[in-house]
């Protein structure tokens, strides 16, 4: 891209992905956590890119998304940031990151202003409005997240499973994602919630919801990257893998071990020669550096008043 064509580049807002919605528009979203993955799904034209607390799990190798912290949050969201010059950048608050009103502030304007993302997306419904309502008020947009929410996974049984299948759970969430959109909310990411559940809540709502094992009925829909690509080793059910990254690095891994066993690697075409005559001259095999040694051999005449 040219810096012309850099010049041109518009970051989107949360009126565009509102514009997208009223258009009957579908919004895909993944995750991102590096500035080349973001790069390259910015320029693929993805429209909302979320650094999602899902790193923690997927790029640092951490048992639960829990132990994920804002230092390294807003670490992997400046890189996503300045690799993403046109998508919308959402920033994931992790766990007891808003606990009040004030310490969610200061959290998320960091996001902002340190980070450089251009929202953030809050766990939790009814229990979460009071939350949204105050940072939206502060100028800070933000997306909710309801159904399955990892970060309340001690609380919900510690086992993954889908949310909404009974009554009372189908009418919480129902209520869980009115208070988030009354609150301000610019759109809700809905996890493992019964497909039926997830099209009705869409319906009901002014907002956009980004759905991930949602089933279709939601407006958008959201991937972690790495299931997306086939990096993992374990492929949720409500992921569709678009490539095999994982085989693909392997193979590519194994033959340039191959290679270098074999001697082949570097080969002329990864080799940087210098003018042969300039090795002569730093190692002093000229022929007038071979002049000077042959004066230096006759060695110093015996008749020399010592």
């Amino acid at each position: 891209m040219s810096a012309t064509d850099q010049a041109q580049v518009r970051r989107l807002t949360i009126s565009d992905i509102a514009r997208m919605y009223a258009d009957g528009e579908r919004i895909p979203m993944l995750t991102a956590y590096d500035f080349p993955t973001a790069r390259i799904l910015d320029d693929a034209r993805i429209p909302m890119l979320l650094v999602g607390d899902s790193l923690g799990q997927v790029m640092l190798g951490y048992d639960s998304t829990v132990r994920v912290t804002m230092d390294e949050m807003l670490h992997h969201t400046r890189a996503v940031a300045r690799g993403a010059r046109r998508a919308l950048v959402v920033g994931d608050m992790p766990f007891l990151s808003y606990s009040s009103v004030d310490e969610a502030i200061d959290n998320a304007g960091r996001f902002l202003q340190d980070g450089g993302a251009q929202a953030v997306k809050i766990e939790g419904g009814v229990r979460s409005a009071r939350i949204v309502e105050a940072l939206v008020k502060a100028g800070i947009p933000v997306q909710g997240h309801i159904g399955w929410t990892p970060q309340s996974a001690h609380g919900m049984g510690g086992k993954v499973k889908v949310q909404g299948k009974t009554r009372e759970a189908a009418r919480g969430l129902l209520s869980d994602a009115i208070s988030i959109q009354e609150a301000g909310a610019f759109s809700i990411v809905l996890e493992l919630v019964p497909e039926q559940l997830a099209a009705l809540i869409t319906s009901r709502l002014k907002i956009p919801t980004i759905g991930i094992g949602a089933g279709a009925g939601c407006a958008g829909q959201v991937q972690v990257v790495n299931d997306l690509l086939g990096f993992g080793d374990f492929i949720p059910r409500h992921a569709k893998p678009y490539a095999d990254l994982k085989g693909t690095i392997a193979a590519a891994a194994a033959a340039y071990a191959r290679d270098v066993t074999n001697g082949t690697v570097p080969g002329p075409e990864q080799t940087v020669r210098m003018d042969d005559s300039v090795i002569d001259e730093a190692l002093g095999r000229t022929a007038a550096d071979r002049a000077s040694a042959l004066e230096f051999e006759a060695g110093i005449p015996l008749d020399r008043d010592l």
